[in-house]
């Protein structure tokens, strides 16, 4: 059973974890010391400096070459599992939104994608993980933990990335295709700026009788502003005399191309540099024994370090401008909750005795998909705006939940 020593461990680890988010959130809720721009500034610039030297650190300093195969394929597995089940859901929910179109402030179906996939498979391996399992397992702990923190690294938080990019891509390009029908319908109007003529012709369509019709033409004259002369043929045909309601379909984007822009744009994003090549000095690194440079490694722990205090004080900048504690609303943040600390946890043991893990392996797996929501998840739903009120409250109400939800499946495990 887990001592008292090392439940000070973990304390040790999480009460650092709250000082910063709790002075971010002094700062801005009473001392007013960051406007909303520089807690955004904050947040971007542990997206974009301290997260990827952090992510570059821990993978290079990993020997691949020692890894546990069952225990990444286990956690592999896993995360397969919950995205093939989880597009199949958007693919069935967008088909439903096709015949009853949802509001403009309601979510997609991909956006629960990335939310719920992020709750539910990303857990916080290193600040929580190590003290907490290392107090249950010992120190073969804190090396598994390291691998499966790779693992997110180099994929999975890339694949997050990847999907946030999308649906940026997305959205610029629907936001492109609509730019055209509002400039028209504002030139019509009269301003004071030179004006130049539109010619329109409408041509009236056949008679309802079927006889041939006689084809007259109208040239109107419509003023607008900057446009040049040109000739649009508009076929007028008779309607019936029951009005029929416009329909306006949501225009298709074709997903090659939105895929094609997400991806260029992941290449450049400085968290898929730093894990692959961190991953490329690991693998050249373990094979001929050498280390980083102390200077480097030096160079690159000063900046590091700063990541995951500055998640929390980011974190708590977020919560400070929320208009109550629990932003997303107790629903949701139930279940998130049942989303972490269940779902999680099981389909990581029934993938787990798939791979054939068994005795302390199979516990550390379980167990060790108990922690809680790893902070970096936050940080990347703050940078794309997406679900940023749910990750918060994962993180909070999760870190105190995480230490009897841990300790609950020890036992369970160990039975």
């Amino acid at each position: 059973m887990i001592s008292g020593a090392n439940l000070y461990a973990v304390a040790k680890a999480m009460v650092p974890l709250y000082t910063a988010m709790a002075l971010g959130y002094i700062s801005v809720k009473y001392l007013r010391a960051f406007t909303p721009d520089q807690c955004a500034g904050i947040n971007h610039f542990v997206a974009l400096y301290a997260l990827p030297l952090l992510i570059f650190r821990m993978v290079a300093s990993n020997n691949p070459y020692k890894m546990s195969g069952r225990l990444l394929a286990a956690d592999t597995l896993q995360k397969i599992i919950l995205l093939v089940v989880l597009f199949a859901w958007a693919y069935w929910a967008n088909k439903r939104q096709k015949k009853s179109p949802r509001s403009a402030s309601s979510s997609t179906p991909l956006q629960w994608v990335v939310t719920i996939f992020s709750l539910a498979s990303l857990p916080n391996t290193i600040i929580m993980g190590v003290p907490l399992l290392g107090g249950m397992y010992g120190s073969m702990s804190a090396s598994l933990m390291a691998q499966i923190v790779v693992l997110q690294f180099c994929i999975w938080y890339n694949l997050v990335i990847f999907l946030y990019e999308y649906m940026a891509a997305k959205r610029a390009v629907l936001a492109k295709g609509h730019q055209v029908l509002p400039a028209v319908k504002e030139s019509s109007t009269e301003t004071t700026q030179p004006q130049q003529e539109v010619c329109v012709t409408i041509i009236e369509d056949a008679e309802a009788d079927g006889s041939e019709s006689e084809k007259s033409e109208a040239e109107t004259k419509v003023t607008a502003t900057e446009i040049p002369k040109t000739v649009v043929p508009i076929i007028k045909a008779k309607l019936p005399d029951q009005p029929v309601p416009e329909e306006r379909p949501e225009p298709t984007v074709a997903v090659k191309v939105v895929a094609s822009m997400a991806m260029k744009k992941l290449l450049k994003i400085p968290n898929t540099h730093a894990s692959f090549l961190g991953l490329i000095w690991s693998l050249m690194a373990s094979k001929v024994g050498i280390k980083l440079p102390v200077i480097v490694d030096d160079s690159l722990a000063i900046i590091s370090t700063t990541a995951v205090g500055l998640s929390m004080f980011s974190a708590g900048t977020f919560l400070a401008r929320q208009s109550r504690f629990i932003p997303c609303g107790y629903s949701k943040a139930s279940l998130s909750i049942l989303i972490r600390f269940i779902v999680g946890p099981i389909l990581m043991a029934l993938t787990s005795l798939a791979m054939g893990l068994h005795g302390t392996l199979l516990h550390i797996a379980i167990v060790q998909a108990a922690l809680p929501l790893a902070v970096s998840s936050f940080v990347y739903a703050e940078e794309y705006k997406l679900h940023a009120d749910i990750m918060s409250t994962g993180i909070i109400i999760g870190n105190f939940l995480s230490l009897p939800f841990t300790i609950l499946y020890y036992i369970l495990t160990g039975l």
